[in-house]
């Protein structure tokens, strides 16, 4: 296979008539679907070059999928942009795209006006419309090869500045082929997709779900903040998969939802993106016990994840979670910062990637591509690009690769090397306390935590496993965590109300 719409095709052969998208207002079959992309892709042809970015600026719907395939189609690859970012973030990836066109709908189309958009903007409904013959050049096909990019997502990273993560078909086909196997996903299975389309946990739902002819039932963004709907909507749509966000598993968890409703169709519930605090997850192992739980990890530019853990047994609060062992066809291991590999129990190093699933690089973006993506420093031998994570971790004595924190996170506090994630994880132990979030402002350790305890009472728990050096100098009691579009704990937001809230200077 080198092409993604093999997986499309043949599920669309075996399942013509099977729903395989559908969000609140449509659903669409596998060979509809086939069909609506193909007439996309031919009109698509038309206006994109050959390999060729096509940029949709819609949310994600049944018709956006159609979109996404019919770019695929016409031998190019698909940008999805957020309707609510800012004028600037837009204009900053519309230059590195290099393009000046834009793909949207009537709905979206006083938001592209509103935001002052120059470029050429075609319609999804004129897209629609059969013109001449609903067929892709055969120039194109002919073309094809599996490293061509399929997509690109724009994350910021640390640099603050959006980075385009270019995902070829390899990658994802490598990734995807060994995902489904791994987990037992298959045609019964209804996927609830919960993660925004311009990010990679979408990556997984989408194609797990054309791979394995599955359906996948797109949640509503704003059922995220109302778990009584969220549950209905698992519940009356038999959603038995769930790959999710940490933050966004934790919302019905930590808001009691299952004392509403539980949807026992669950069968495979799957995270990633945070460390999985262990309170919330023996709740859902208290309601939905038969489920597999898996703690997924992997950076966007490695195609979605690189390493899981099939958890086995419950944990006591205080342990960690590992995030297991690599994928098969993925290599995964450690160096110190003098790039010598690091094997012994306990020690810590940076998590580093190399295999199939290693993405592209960042489109138009030489220097961070080659900061990021670079030879192993283990192997002088013959090239073997690796990507260099950003993340810390250690082997535990079960020979799992366990996660502690961002390079990012690890502090220097009087004198001493800290690990924000080991307060976090001493913080989340505390009984009264849901989910926890540290971080370091004006050299201060300040923490946010969502619980009943006074700061005097958790400052004597938490002296009982941590030195007085951790024990944080500021704490912050919040009723609930500020969420990014990505369903993780929003940091700068935290760090924009302890601004507002404290003079952390004094």
């Amino acid at each position: 296979m080198y092409n993604i719409l093999d997986y499309l095709e043949e599920s669309a052969r075996k399942y013509p008539n099977k729903v395989a998208f559908a969000d609140l207002e449509k659903e669409i079959t596998y060979q509809d679907l086939v069909v609506k992309a193909k007439r996309i892709g031919n009109r698509l042809s038309e206006n994109f070059e050959l390999g060729m970015p096509v940029p949709i600026f819609m949310d994600k719907s049944v018709d956006t999928i159609c979109l996404f395939f019919g770019a695929v189609y016409a031998e190019c690859f698909y940008v999805m942009l957020d309707t609510k970012q800012p004028k600037t973030r837009l204009n900053h990836i519309m230059n590195t795209l290099e393009t000046d066109r834009v793909v949207t709908s009537n709905k979206y189309l006083s938001i592209l006006e509103r935001l002052e958009f120059k470029g050429q903007v075609i319609m999804i409904e004129d897209l629609f419309v059969s013109h001449q013959q609903d067929t892709i050049p055969e120039v194109r096909l002919q073309k094809h090869i599996d490293t061509m990019p399929l997509y690109c997502i724009f994350t910021s990273g640390s640099t603050g500045v959006p980075k385009g993560v270019l995902v070829s078909h390899r990658n994802v086909i490598d990734f995807i082929d060994v995902f489904v196997e791994s987990f037992g996903i298959n045609e019964n299975d209804v996927i609830g997709n919960q993660a925004p389309w311009d990010f990679d946990v979408s990556v997984k739902d989408i194609y797990s779900t054309i791979k394995a002819g599955a359906t996948m039932q797109i949640i509503p963004k704003q059922f995220f903040s109302m778990p009584t709907k969220l549950l209905d909507f698992l519940c009356e749509r038999e959603v038995t998969t769930i790959i999710w966000a940490v933050s966004a598993v934790c919302i019905i968890s930590t808001l009691k939802g299952f004392e509403y409703k539980v949807p026992l169709n669950l069968t495979k519930i799957m995270f990633s993106g945070e460390v999985m605090p262990v309170k919330q997850l023996q709740i859902w192992q208290k309601y939905i016990p038969n489920a597999m739980y898996v703690n997924l990890y992997g950076p966007t530019e490695i195609t979605c994840n690189c390493t899981y853990h099939i958890i086995d047994r419950e944990y006591a609060l205080g342990e960690v979670i590992p995030i297991g062992k690599p994928f098969p066809n993925e290599k995964v291991f450690l160096l110190d910062n003098d790039d010598c590999e690091v094997t012994k129990y306990g020690a810590i190093g940076e998590i580093c990637v190399s295999g199939t699933a290693v993405s592209l690089g960042y489109y138009n973006n030489k220097e961070q591509t080659q900061k990021a993506f670079c030879q192993n420093p283990l192997n002088k031998y013959y090239m073997e690009i690796i990507y260099r994570t950003g993340d810390l971790g250690y082997y535990n004595d079960d020979e799992n690769l366990c996660f502690t924190s961002r390079k990012d996170f690890q502090i220097k506090h009087m004198g001493h090397r800290i690990e924000l994630g080991e307060i976090e994880n001493m913080m989340n132990k505390v009984e009264v306390i849901q989910r926890s979030c540290c971080i370091f402002e004006n050299n201060k350790i300040i923490a946010f935590y969502d619980g009943e305890i006074e700061r005097r009472e958790l400052i004597r728990v938490l002296k009982k496993d941590l030195p007085v050096f951790m024990i944080p100098n500021v704490f912050y009691k919040i009723d609930r965590f500020p969420i990014t579009k990505n369903g993780k704990i929003d940091r700068k937001k935290l760090s924009d109300m302890i601004k507002e809230e404290f003079d952390v200077s004094a």
